[in-house]
């Protein structure tokens, strides 16, 4: 079966009655957790963006403070996979503020992570690819936003 369309999706959507639409929101929550998630955001979270953020910053300084620092290729998987999940948390929040300061958060951790990143070529080069990340990303934000969030990085450097 191929999968429709996004504008197929809409247009089919603005058919439907209400129940109709509340059943087909459960039915699809039931088949991923992700698709459980986003729902959680949009209908619990999204009002109060400020929560949302510290919610997931309390999310990753757990998961750092599980980080397996035994040798670096544990590190590195267990790295990769918070950075997975916090980028699936920016991509349900869709906020630019609300990425950057995730990432900056993301790279603060990272950098306080004993034994140092910086004596790994892959950790290195994730933490740098994630700070060039962010700096583009400051770019695209208002024009006031943009001495604080350089200010943060600069912290990072």
């Amino acid at each position: 079966m191929k999968a429709a369309t996004v504008t197929q999706l809409k247009k089919e959507l603005k058919h439907k009655d209400e129940d109709e639409l509340l059943n087909i929101c459960l039915r699809l929550s039931k088949f991923k957790k992700e698709n459980k998630e986003l729902l959680t955001y949009l209908l619990f979270e999204s009002d109060y963006e400020p929560g949302y953020v510290t919610l997931i910053k309390e999310n990753i300084d757990e998961q750092f403070e599980a980080l397996n620092t035994r040798n670096y290729y544990w590190m590195k998987k267990s790295i990769r996979k918070i950075l997975r999940e916090t980028k699936k948390y920016i991509r349900y929040s869709g906020n630019k503020e609300t990425e950057v300061q995730l990432l900056l958060y993301f790279c603060e951790k990272m950098q306080a992570v004993r034994p140092a990143i910086r004596n790994n070529n892959t950790l290195r080069n994730l933490y740098l690819r994630q700070i060039e990340y962010i700096h583009k990303k400051i770019e695209a934000l208002h024009e006031d936003l943009h001495l604080d969030y350089y200010n943060a990085l600069e912290k990072l450097n």
